[in-house]
């Protein structure tokens, strides 16, 4: 595999604020980038704490990934009566380690920064520069719930892991401090960025080799409150789940393993208890689905009374409350498994720069837009996340015949197609995918070309963005990927200087 060319795009952060307005010498106010380094001692609030019982869930959280690291087996070996002793010691090891941190841990939001301050030893301070807040979430787990509390995390540009993750605040602290951080993060972007925007599709503008201008954004109305957008019922999130292939093909699964015994005459207790366990590892990914997205809520919400956002509540034993500015969104996909398809059903997903791309393979991501809907619904919410992309006006177009020697059964749903916001790829046979990525997300673009496409005069056309998602047009011909790598990048320098106003 040989990479042939990168076309890097202008040399600038992916969420930085873009900004219309002169220089001044007015001093720095809250909104302005220098407003988090105050020259004056007595301007900086106070440290806050964390609430006072967060050594005790700390410490019991830290208790059970200590134990469930110790096998039934291990336990024996050390006699149950040392293994007591051992647990009660860890118990309160656990404890009192929390509370040391719990005493040495302050956090105060200092003009647009957040400021954590933890350590005994080696003291270390935390800025957060609140302009890089791709996403806050309130978290509430079983032990939280039971005690009234909650956990903040943020979602940085660039950050590998969820910043701060402060645990624990009251449940009225813990959103008082999301909608300020939401609030102050808004306030540095330009206002046709923060809100929604329609565009006008341009002639010949869904051809990838066509260049065509960039519509101008215009101004989309805005809610002044929290406007309830969709709630996904229940039952559709567990007739989704049975609707898989691991429940739907379990029962064949158990009738095979029945007849085995019943041909075998052996029926005892490690056969039955091995069943079980594997009944119980195919039917755990669907189940923790259902617990996770369960209840699942979404509004379009006022930031700042400039601009709008997502706010998606969901989840059973662990309650989750996220907000995500619409500016935000990098890309979005949305899904067709092969099972939902006779009920017409998707899933959409959403990727920001701090989050993973979508997968299913980390079931505790944030990236939810909708966890099962129906095809109005879905391009309801799909326009709204991405404006100027409409479902059910997706045009796309195949790659050339040729390719079916390398994907004999999925060549014809490869397709690629650009309107005047917005990049699309379809593909996937048994599970059908389309991703979208606006222009001004884009990062680079690059054109890659293997041994086999060479002789095929193919090559794949890959798009990055900063959530690390982007997209690939794989298998085009050697001239069109070219044609549409310059137009993506002519395309991404146009919204881009649009967007800045430059």
């Amino acid at each position: 595999m040989t990479e042939t060319d990168r076309t890097p795009l202008p040399d600038r952060p992916a969420d930085e604020p873009p900004t219309d307005e002169p220089p001044t010498d007015e001093p720095p106010t809250d909104a302005s980038p220098t407003a988090g380094r105050p020259t004056d001692e007595a301007a900086v609030p106070p440290r806050r704490r964390l609430h006072p019982l967060s050594p005790l869930l700390n410490g019991a959280r830290t208790f059970v990934v200590i134990v469930g690291a110790i096998s039934l087996s291990q336990a024996s070996e050390f006699g149950w009566q040392r293994f007591g002793v051992m647990l009660a010691v860890i118990s309160v090891g656990a404890v009192v380690f929390s509370l040391v941190n719990w005493a040495n841990t302050g956090y105060h939001v200092v003009g647009r920064e957040l400021r954590i301050h933890e350590g005994l030893f080696w003291r270390r301070t935390r800025a957060i520069p609140l302009e890089r807040l791709q996403t806050v979430e309130v978290r509430r787990p079983l032990l939280a719930q039971l005690t009234g509390l909650a956990e903040l995390r943020l979602e940085v540009v660039g950050g590998g892991k969820t910043e701060a993750p402060l645990a624990f605040l009251t449940v009225a602290d813990a959103e008082a401090l999301r909608e300020r951080l939401v609030h102050l993060s808004g306030r540095v972007h330009d206002q046709h960025l923060f809100a929604g925007t329609d565009t006008r599709v341009t002639p010949g503008a869904e051809h990838p080799g066509t260049p065509s201008a960039v519509a101008a954004p215009t101004a989309y109305p805005r809610a002044d409150r929290d406007l309830p957008l969709h709630a996904v019922r229940n039952a559709d999130l567990v007739l989704s789940q049975v609707l898989t292939p691991q429940t739907f093909f379990l029962p064949l699964g158990v009738a095979s393993v029945l007849v085995q015994f019943s041909f075998a005459g052996n029926f005892n207790l490690v056969a039955i208890f091995s069943t079980l366990a594997a009944v119980g590892g195919v039917m755990l990914a669907p189940a923790r689905r259902v617990l996770n997205d369960w209840g699942f809520r979404l509004w379009d919400t006022p930031l700042n009374g400039e601009g709008r956002g997502l706010r998606m509540a969901y989840g059973l034993l662990e309650t989750r409350n996220q907000t995500v500015p619409l500016h935000r969104l990098q890309a979005v996909t949305v899904t067709w498994p092969l099972f939902w398809r006779a009920k017409s059903w998707l899933r959409v997903r959403f990727s920001v720069a701090g989050v993973a791309g979508p997968g299913d393979g980390n079931e505790q991501q944030s990236d939810r837009l909708l966890p099962v809907g129906d095809p109005e619904t879905g391009r309801r919410l799909v326009a709204l996340a991405m404006p100027g992309l409409d479902l059910a006006t997706v045009r796309v177009q195949p790659p050339p015949a040729r390719v079916r020697w390398l994907h004999p059964f999925a060549w014809s749903r490869m397709g690629v197609g650009l309107n005047a916001r917005v990049l699309t790829v379809t593909r996937g046979v048994v599970t059908r995918e389309l991703v979208a990525v606006p222009y001004t997300r884009i990062q680079s673009v690059r054109v890659v070309q293997g041994p086999l496409q060479r002789r095929l005069r193919l090559a794949t056309v890959h798009v990055d963005t900063a959530g690390g998602a982007g997209a690939e047009a794989p298998d085009r011909d050697i001239h069109e990927a070219w044609a549409l790598a310059a137009a993506l990048t002519a395309r991404a320098h146009a919204a881009q200087a649009a967007a800045t106003g430059s």
